[in-house]
């Protein structure tokens, strides 16, 4: 594990091996933390210790701030679904403070959550980026804003009067407009800190793609995103723009609007980002998907491992992660051989414009 290797990886300069990040296994597959460092006993430095055994060179984090929404004003709890073991993390969805579509249609989250102090939001940010990297020294930590644009509208409104009010594109856009004003703020904040990489999260379409007209996201929704990515590049910020399902369809709109890396699941074409975007941006992902690794055989596994690793040498800044994350229910045996595997073939043998061979 290496910060250094993690950063080299964001901007696409050379590193001995691929990097290496994951989601999830450190702190809910007890299983792998146990095979990994014994048995559990609730130590503080429990997380940082599985990041170092895994080797992961880069963390994934975002903050939105220091009060949650829910203190503020209006929300949608949507519920749980089991995630964690024994299905701990489970809970019921609340109801809708919305009652109708034209409630949304006149929201404005600037007026609803209002803005913090904005020097009061920088030391709380810097202070939250410190004691990260202070707690994880073998990985570069990162800044990130969560609930951009559509994430915060989904927490706002939940999917059933979000949808509806969409029916409405002009006025939607409008309300979408306003979540952007309110993310800006708390960009404008984090480009003040000390952070050299920034991941704009905004989970804005389906695993089957774009659920919103595509000139929605065009005209509306990158836009909102190039005015946080302006302010961040002035600021000497690298970004990473990062969303579940897939968005392929935008990956050339979001690079011309400033992302510099992408972070995604494997419902996304490897190869086609690849070819796309691999000598050019940072790309944190790979083809391997962890429903391949919970339920079918190691030879699945192997071929999406094997896929991953002979486009590898065409990527400039690759960090190599399971894209839809690692969850408890993946056998612990699945994922010792997944790791050890890539392990031994995860050295850089070929420069970013060879092809694959053997390591």
């Amino acid at each position: 594990m290496s910060r250094t290797l993690g950063r080299d990886a964001v901007f696409l300069r050379p590193t001995p091996r691929i990097a290496h990040t994951e989601y999830s296994v450190s702190t809910y597959h007890t299983g792998l933390i146990e095979a990994t460092l014994g048995p559990r006993r609730g130590a503080p430095d429990e997380n940082r210790r599985f990041c170092d055994a895994w080797d992961y060179d880069f963390l994934f984090g975002v903050h939105d701030g220091p009060v949650g929404w829910n203190l503020c004003g209006r929300v949608t709890d949507m519920g749980h679904a089991d995630y964690a073991e024994n299905g701990t993390d489970r809970r019921p969805a609340g109801a809708c403070p919305f009652e109708s579509p034209r409630e949304v249609l006149e929201f404005d989250a600037v007026r609803e959550y209002g803005l913090p102090d904005k020097a009061e939001l920088v030391r709380f940010y810097e202070n939250h980026y410190q004691t990260q990297s202070a707690a994880f020294p073998n990985q570069l930590c990162t800044g990130g804003y969560y609930k951009t644009v559509i994430s915060g509208a989904i927490h706002a409104f939940g999917w059933e009067m979000l949808l509806l009010a969409a029916a409405e594109p002009e006025r939607f856009a409008r309300v979408l407009e306003s979540f952007g004003a309110l993310t800006l703020h708390h960009v404008e904040a984090w480009a003040k800190t000390s952070i050299e990489v920034f991941i704009q999260h905004d989970d804005f379409v389906w695993t089957e793609g774009p659920f919103l007209h595509p000139d929605v996201y065009r005209h509306v929704i990158v836009p909102l995103y190039r005015r946080c990515w302006e302010v961040l590049h002035r600021a000497g910020k690298r970004v990473l723009f990062c969303s579940d399902g897939t968005y392929t369809m935008f990956m050339p709109d979001l690079a011309q609007a400033g992302a510099e890396g992408f972070i995604f699941e494997p419902s996304n074409d490897f190869e086609w980002v690849v070819r796309h975007f691999g000598r050019t941006h940072c790309l944190v992902g790979s083809a391997v998907d962890c429903r391949t690794l919970t339920f079918e055989s190691w030879s699945a596994v192997q071929r999406e491992l094997d896929r991953t690793l002979a486009l590898a040498p065409q990527c400039a800044g690759l960090i190599w992660a399971v894209g839809n994350h690692f969850p408890a229910n993946i056998p612990t045996a699945m994922g010792q051989r997944y790791i050890d595997y890539l392990r031994a073939h995860w050295s850089r043998t070929t420069p970013a414009d060879a092809a694959h061979g053997d390591t």
